[in-house]
């Protein structure tokens, strides 16, 4: 049996979606710049789509810039609005996605700060307004924790952002169509297709009308000069598609309480982050266990999850974001995500289940750490 619960890391296409993206690379296959009636064909198509995107969170079409996908809408975000101002001061919080963390890290010249989280990933938002200072330009958190689920009160963070004129930024690719989004108060949020069901390859960045954001880039004059280069229609068209097909958030919801509560019988184990979280996330923590072990263990099962640690990328660091949340480096090494999507079912959780008990009583069986059983 073949279970896939890695839905955080990317999605299966929706047939729909693969059909509509399947009409535009055969029959509607002109250039959306061209003059000629193939041209103004594809042009129709992707205005049309940019609305269903926009409409999902009551933006404006004009506020809707597409990209390849949520790494480049964080990137073009954070140094697109940085290159319009003379402020240095960059404020981010300690659970970031590394398309973020990792574009803090790179800036030059900048001093960035990073917002703590109290135990269960919430940001302080105490400490997030007194780090803010005349030089602050940017402040960027992620919407939908995509290791914990937490989800961030943006309308709180925005307004904290209002007050004090700071461009706020917001990474919303594991939260779109999954939770509301009320963009009143952010000055740029990223989204991706593939964690709804649509391709890889491509996402938008909504960018608040009136606000200025410098290019990565230089080509040609698509996509309002922001973002130069082909739009990638059939990926744009297939984006659409997956966003108006919406996502069943009640039924994944169900599935996941089922999953968690039955992992939580299993001894020493750990719900990490809060009860209220995105609707297809669970990551718990197996003391005295492994992640890596569990996880390649679940895979020889045809169980396919992902580790609460980065050493499957090469690296022995745990996982930052547990590590922002309190945790020691045993119990972020121990843990696992679990993810699930609108095409996951009932025997797949059971047969979960089954499985992961069994492993995790064989792994604890030889876990040197003798007190965990």
């Amino acid at each position: 049996m073949k279970v896939y619960l890695d839905n955080g890391a990317t999605t299966k296409a929706d047939e729909k979606v693969v059909a509509e993206m399947k009409k535009v690379l055969v029959s509607e296959y002109g250039n959306p710049s061209s003059l000629h009636s193939f041209g103004e064909r594809a042009k129709e198509l992707l205005e049309k789509s940019r609305k269903t995107v926009a409409d999902e969170f009551g933006a404006g079409s004009d506020e809707i810039i597409f990209t390849s996908g949520g790494t480049e809408s964080n990137n073009l975000a954070i140094k697109g609005l940085l290159s319009k101002t003379e402020k240095k001061h960059v404020i981010t919080t300690k659970i970031e996605h590394p398309s973020v963390y990792n574009t803090c890290k790179s800036l030059k010249g900048y001093k960035v700060s990073y917002v703590g989280v109290d135990s269960e990933g919430f940001v302080k938002l105490d400490e997030l307004e007194k780090l803010i200072t005349k030089d602050t330009a940017l402040v960027s958190v992620i919407h939908g924790n995509n290791e914990v689920g937490v989800i961030q009160d943006i309308e709180k963070i925005g307004k904290i952002c209002k007050k004090h004129k700071v461009f706020f930024h917001v990474d919303a690719v594991q939260s779109f169509t999954k939770v509301p989004i009320d963009v009143k108060n952010v000055t740029t949020l990223s989204i991706s297709s593939h964690k709804i069901h649509g391709p890889k390859g491509v996402g938008a960045l909504y960018i608040k009308r009136g606000v200025r954001v410098g290019s990565l880039v230089y080509g040609g004059h698509q996509e309002r000069d922001v973002r130069p280069g082909t739009e990638n229609l059939p990926g744009i068209v297939g984006f659409a598609k997956a966003v108006e097909m919406k996502q069943p958030v009640e039924q994944i919801k169900k599935l996941r309480e089922k999953l968690t509560e039955e992992i939580l019988k299993i001894p020493n184990t750990k719900l990490n982050g809060p009860k209220e979280r995105l609707c297809n996330n669970v990551n718990i923590s197996f003391m005295g266990i492994e992640g890596e072990s569990l996880l390649m263990m679940l895979n020889m099962k045809g169980i396919a999850v992902s580790t609460g640690s980065a050493c499957s990328s090469q690296s022995l660091e745990p996982s930052h974001v547990l590590m922002a949340l309190g945790m020691k480096h045993e119990q972020a090494h121990g843990s696992i995500r679990f993810t699930l999507s609108k095409f996951t079912t009932e025997q797949d959780i059971e047969y979960t289940v089954k499985e992961l008990k069994k492993i995790v009583e064989k792994l604890r069986r030889i876990s040197p750490v003798k007190n965990v059983r």
